[in-house]
């Protein structure tokens, strides 16, 4: 059969729709999504705001009108006008680093959540990823991103009329979605890049998605060169059985390599978001072996220029293989590498010589990465808890992974009548600069009315939209007419909403509300101060837990107290998504402390000015000052779980009928309720400036991206002169280690210090052969509690003294105290060079006796 494609046939006047729609920066820009709104407003939301597909959609003789009418050629020119100023700015990323530095960041993820028109998403992490690439093209941060191309994506959710989970998987068109088949300019060609699977090599071809000035490249195994079983391979996301999760992940990590070298993109960092790509780290060592370096050299460099993101707050979360899939996978590729398929099988074990334990792909990444880190506060401090021991020889609190908290594309969630009157008060600083606070203690300029009003109209919308997509579903199931009648008299634009919307997994309690329904019932159907909840959200197809939670929650929304006021939407997207965090009123969020790892959408609604109610879990840790929402107990962990859901159960409640629902309905002579409206504007100033992904951004590139940057430059001089020196130093070091040790110690244990007086100690170091300067002596010290470990801590670096002999050096430093207490000190040696990132000697450290 003989292919082709039609595409759409658009007047001259009208071209400039084309480019428009082929990069989703029309997503997050107000003026532009009003364009393609006036085209077709119904098949705009037909299309699921797909302009590719809208344009190919549209009658010929809609466009000719268009074509000729100055009002839309207008504003058209005006969009895109303000395209062009946007892609075309050079300047490097928009914040001071002081000098320009020419590199570029790979960013791999398993799925990219940019926008609705191309479903290539599950649901927090993919939307996640979209949202930092679209960051990075606002700041311009040199990023390019790399996934695979799903044909049909996640599942598409609906319900049985017993409320059953039931999953479908339309094909994606990929000719009538915003992508492009990256061809080969010389013979028109697609690019094909050959991936190692088994015994045989799986042809892909790359498709890529323009995100403002960010490019994502998405590769895809269904084509005729392939078998059917390796035609399949990016058939779904998260689909299969594990034997199809490992081949994706090996597409994705190595096939991802070598597209980017296909395309002539030579990256300096790789980012790695979550541990779905780690085989990544496997073909870049390929490729430097094939260079001449050897395998010490090329591991020191991938691990120099490696970010690790991890996501997932238990052990159960991360991707385990059984060692013979690895082997009949990858033991070729083993054997290229110069491995023995034992020694390979031990890079992703944290037990190297344990047979029995699995291949983790965290632990691959976390070992070959010199950047790690988690995704809020508190999940750093669980992930350096849970992989402690990948790292035997230092503290807890200094395992190397550090945390960035997450944050969210604001302009890509807020309503237009929101974003109209940020302009309006805020000016565009809101959208250039939106981790600057003084920018969003504006929000006190913006009237209360006028902020009661908006927030009041997408309330309205949320209602009609919830109606709309009820009915839909009812018709679906064949529901009886008195049934769909009664879909069109749910929920109150007016009452009191409560959002609920995430993966129905069972540590988020989707049904922890309903614990008590006499009581529930009451608040619920207070006739003066009505309340209604709307539940979204998707079970992942074998969690036979999850389905049963959101069937008990359908159940509820046919019994007859519950029937006006809950209602469980279908099919969870970023549509609903945006339609329930524009309009509701309350965020609730429940899940068992501390397995949040972060959670996004509740900034999405706060950026909207709804108030978060939630469990002191990931994000809300930090955000929650008291009075820009609620906390659902005071970040309690529990051993009986049971009684842990009975607690916050009441708590909920609790918090409904003493707070909540009063504040809102407390109105004065004006209508408006000022306390609430109050706590909204709190919620805007301190939630905004922090919780987006402009300064997310900007944490990776100042704390991983520049370093790992600068690294890669370095070592690459004079045909990476300087990587094989650091070598051959880390060789003599390892030579010597063993010889190096702390002879003894000069401190005043024991006495009494008054505080604010330095601590002078001396510490006695056989070098075993090395430099002063190979070795940093550091005391580290912190107060101590009754079981005598460490309640937090402090390093102070001692500095090279006199020399005792030709071995023996003493090191000497203050150790300043501005507490008192009881205290504790130990010391420690490390090796330094100044190509060496720290924690890359961290399993070398030697402590005193």
């Amino acid at each position: 059969m003989q292919v082709f494609n039609v595409v759409p046939n658009l007047p001259e006047e009208l071209v400039p729709l084309k480019e428009l729609a082929y990069n989703l920066w029309h997503a997050w820009n107000p003026e532009a999504l009003t364009l393609f709104m006036r085209l077709d407003r119904d098949l705009w939301e037909k299309c699921n705001h797909n302009p590719v597909l809208m344009l190919g959609r549209m009658d010929q003789e809609r466009l000719t009108e268009l074509a000729t009418d100055d009002g839309f050629l207008t504003h058209m020119k005006r969009v895109s006008d303000e395209f062009h100023r946007y892609v075309e700015y050079r300047r490097f990323f928009q914040f001071d680093l002081g000098v320009e530095k020419d590199f570029r960041v790979a960013y791999f993820s398993a799925e990219f959540g940019v926008n609705d028109s191309v479903p290539n998403y599950s649901g927090g992490l993919g939307v996640l990823a979209g949202d930092h690439v679209k960051s990075a093209s606002d700041l311009n941060v040199p990023l390019v991103g790399m996934g695979l191309m799903y044909q049909q994506g996640y599942f598409r959710q609906y319900l049985t009329s017993d409320g059953w989970q039931q999953e479908k998987y339309p094909e994606n068109d990929f000719h009538n979605m915003p992508l492009r088949l990256m061809r080969n300019p010389e013979t028109n060609e697609p690019f094909t890049i050959y991936v190692p699977m088994k015994d045989r090599q799986v042809a892909t071809r790359i498709w890529k998605l323009s995100v403002g000035r960010v490019s994502i490249y998405l590769l895809d195994t269904n084509n005729s060169l392939n078998t059917d079983t390796d035609r399949a391979i990016t058939d779904q996301l998260y689909g299969g059985d594990i034997e199809h999760r490992l081949q994706q992940e090996i597409v994705l990590g190595i096939g991802g390599v070598r597209a980017l070298a296909e395309l002539n993109i030579e990256p300096a960092v790789y980012h790695l978001n979550e541990g779905h790509s780690a085989f990544v780290m496997l073909e870049r060592l390929r490729n430097l072996l094939s260079q001449g370096l050897s395998m010490d050299e090329a591991s020191l460099l991938v691990r120099s220029t490696t970010v690790f993101t991890t996501h997932t707050p238990v052990p159960a979360g991360n991707d385990v293989f059984p060692p013979d899939l690895i082997t009949t996978y990858l033991g070729n590729f083993a054997r290229e590498l110069g491995f023995g398929i034992d020694e390979f099988l031990g890079f992703g074990r944290v037990h190297p010589q344990d047979k029995s334990e699995g291949f983790c792909m965290t632990v691959l990444a976390l070992k070959y990465s010199a950047f790690a880190n988690g995704v809020s506060e508190l999940h750093g401090r669980v992930s350096r808890k849970m992989w402690k021991g990948l790292f035997p020889t230092v503290e807890l609190e200094e395992v190397p992974i550090d945390h960035i908290t997450n944050g969210v594309h604001i302009p890509s969630w807020i309503s237009i009548e929101m974003a109209m009157l940020y302009y309006r008060y805020l000016g565009p600083k809101w959208v250039e600069d939106p981790d600057n606070e003084k920018v969003w203690d504006r929000v006190s300029d913006i009237p209360d009315a006028e902020l009661w009003r908006t927030h009041e109209r997408r309330r309205e919308r949320l209602v009609a939209f919830a109606r709309k997509r009820l009915i839909q579903s009812l018709n679906r199931r064949g529901a009886k007419q008195q049934e769909i009648q009664n879909a069109r008299e749910v929920l109150d634009p007016e009452a009191l909403t409560i959002g609920f919307a995430r993966r129905f997994a069972t540590y988020k309690r989707g049904d922890l509300i309903f614990s008590d329904l006499d009581r529930l019932s009451a608040i619920l159907n207070d006739p003066d101060r009505p309340v209604q909840l709307i539940f979204a959200g998707k079970a992942h197809p074998r969690d036979m837990a999850g389905k049963d939670i959101i069937k008990k929650i359908v159940h509820y929304t046919k019994d007859k107290r519950f029937r006006r006021r809950i209602v469980f939407l279908e099919d969870y997207d970023i549509n609903v998504a945006r339609y329930l965090v524009q309009g509701v009123d309350v965020w609730l969020n429940n899940p068992r402390r501390p397995l949040e790892a972060s959670g996004t959408s509740g900034m999405k609604a706060a950026a909207n000015g709804a108030l978060n109610m939630s469990v002191l879990d990931g994000w809300w840790c930090e955000a929650y000052n008291g009075i820009n929402g609620w906390a659902i107990g005071g970040g309690e962990e529990y051993e009986d779980i049971e009684y842990q859901d009975e607690v916050e159960a009441r708590a909920i409640l609790d918090l409904l009928e003493n707070e909540v629902v009063p504040t809102f309905y407390k109105r004065t002579s004006d209508n408006l309720p000022r306390e609430w409206i109050s706590r909204m504007k709190n919620n805007l100033t301190t939630v905004c400036s922090f919780f987006n992904t402009h300064r997310m951004v900007e944490d990776y590139m100042e704390s991983f991206y520049l370093a790992a940057a600068e690294k890669y430059g370095a070592f690459r001089e004079n045909g990476h002169e300087p990587l094989k020196r650091l070598n051959q130093w880390r060789r003599n070091v390892t030579a010597c280690w063993d010889k190096v040790k702390i002879v003894s110690t000069d401190f005043p244990a024991g006495q009494e210090n008054p505080i604010g007086i330095p601590i002078t100690t001396r510490v006695v170091v056989d070098l075993g052969g090395l430099n002063p300067e190979d070795i940093q002596v550091e005391a580290y010290f912190g107060k101590i509690n009754s079981a005598g470990d460490f309640e937090f801590v402090e390093t102070t670096i001692l500095h090279n003294g006199k020399q005792k002999d030709s071995e023996l050096h003493e090191f000497t430093g203050d150790l300043f105290l501005d507490k008192t207490g009881k205290f504790g000190v130990r010391f420690r040696i490390r090796p330094v060079h100044p190509l060496l990132e720290p924690v890359l000697t961290v399993r070398d450290l030697k402590w005193d006796e």
